[in-house]
């Protein structure tokens, strides 16, 4: 039987099932779950479990392994994963809360699912054009939830809080909020941070596609880029702004002089655009950041230093278990503060290295990379991680699945990059 599923999973071609992911991950709303499983229901964490499996049954056997080469991002996500494993173990041996139990079991399975998405990325696609095949999807996706977050601004109505799915339930309903007077986006998400994340970790992907992917008619690779971009200054998240201003200077590290003034004219181009259209949405981004020190959201931020220093005191290696702080303890809006005080020094200083891994990965890839294409692929995919790793000072990611999700597929496409064989056929440049 087990060879059975190991010839099938053969077969399997990964990039079309990872693009079922990402449909599933980007536009199935959050909040639409398989009822039996309750909160471990969202079709894209099953998916993603199915993912790991694919990606577990052809190394039942020693052989099934690459032993060529170490593979650097997969060692550190089985790092975070072995301290995660240590954790969860101390958690479940100790006395704990009824009620913490099950989140702390959702949360690990959550990670798992990330986990093989990132696997069956990194090791499931073996030749680079593939590799493009998945990126020039990813950047369609990003440019259709961006569309839509410019179609709920227009209409100002969600639209998504009405979708149903047979088969799936619906969780607590939400609206579309506002801030300055302005409404916020947040395409298929649940919060409008979570938005303004994701398209901050794809707008260098979909620029990427936009200028490298030139056997395709222009409007199609520089749409996505273009929504992308058009979208994140109406979020209104200061994540979303920092992120993307974050992957740009990334970008730009390794654009050439005229890509540079290009992206400085559009920028200042649009900016000029908003000023006249919108003066006032203006002032009210720059808001955000000049009055920050009178923002109540940026109180809550700081005042929970200290009491993330007592929980993080009861448990400094290890932490109390991923998943059992509960909202209704308090929430921090920083991830990073989240995982000392659930997974402790050990579980989040690996975690940050499964980032600056990936992070090293992709900057060495780009160098050893012949063609420009492939270098600038690699710049997009750490400006992509940079951003996100970043944004996770601002919100708790790990509650938000698609954040999460896309951030791994990430790291899954610089461990593939890494070992795809540079004579593959490539993009060129325009």
């Amino acid at each position: 039987m087990i060879d059975a599923l190991r010839r099938s999973v053969a077969t399997t071609d990964a990039v079309g099932w990872l693009t079922v992911y990402l449909v599933l991950l980007l536009f199935v709303p959050s909040r639409l779950v398989l009822g039996p499983l309750g909160s471990a229901g969202a079709p894209s964490m099953v998916f993603g479990l199915g993912s790991l499996l694919l990606w577990f049954l052809p190394h039942l056997r020693l052989e099934g392994y690459d032993s060529r080469r170490l593979r650097p991002v997969r060692i550190a996500l089985f790092g975070f994963l072995f301290s995660i494993g240590i954790t969860y173990a101390i958690v479940m041996s100790s006395p704990i809360s009824a009620d913490e139990v099950s989140p702390a079991d959702v949360a690990v399975l959550a990670l798992l699912s990330w986990s093989g998405t990132l696997l069956l990325a990194q090791d499931g696609i073996d030749e680079r054009s593939r590799l493009d095949v998945i990126v020039w999807r990813l950047a369609m996706c990003g440019g259709a939830i961006a569309l839509l977050g410019l179609f709920q601004i227009a209409t100002r109505r969600l639209w998504v809080d009405e979708l149903s799915i047979p088969g799936l339930t619906g969780g607590p309903g939400y609206s579309l909020s506002s801030r300055g007077g302005f409404p916020r986006p947040a395409g298929t998400s649940t919060h409008p941070i979570e938005y303004g994340v994701i398209l901050a970790m794809l707008f260098p992907i979909g620029w990427h596609v936009a200028f490298f992917h030139s056997h395709r008619p222009a409007w199609q690779r520089f749409a996505p880029a273009i929504a992308l971009s058009a979208i994140i200054p109406f979020t209104s998240s200061r994540s979303a702004y920092v992120g993307c201003l974050i992957a740009l200077a990334t970008c730009m590290i390794g654009w050439s002089g005229r890509r540079r003034l290009g992206m400085l004219g559009f920028i200042t181009g649009g900016s000029l655009l908003m000023l006249v259209v919108s003066p006032n949405f203006l002032n009210s981004v720059m808001k955000l950041f000049t009055g920050a020190s009178d923002d109540p959201s940026i109180e809550s931020r700081t005042n929970s230093y200290g009491l993330a220093a007592q929980f993080i005191d009861r448990n400094i290696w290890f932490g109390r278990g991923l998943g059992t702080f509960l909202p209704k303890y308090w929430i921090f809006d920083n991830q990073y503060l989240l995982l000392l005080v659930t997974i402790g020094f050990v579980g989040t200083l690996s975690f940050i290295c499964l980032g600056a891994t990936a992070a090293v990965v992709a900057w060495r890839t780009r160098r050893r990379l012949p063609d420009e294409s492939g270098r600038d692929f690699a710049l997009s995919l750490l400006a992509a991680v940079l951003a996100g790793f970043t944004c996770l000072f601002m919100f708790d990611a790990f509650a938000f699945p698609m954040t999460m999700g896309t951030l791994f597929l990430i790291l899954g496409m610089i461990g593939c990059l890494d070992r795809a064989d540079s004579t593959l056929p490539r993009v060129t440049s325009t």
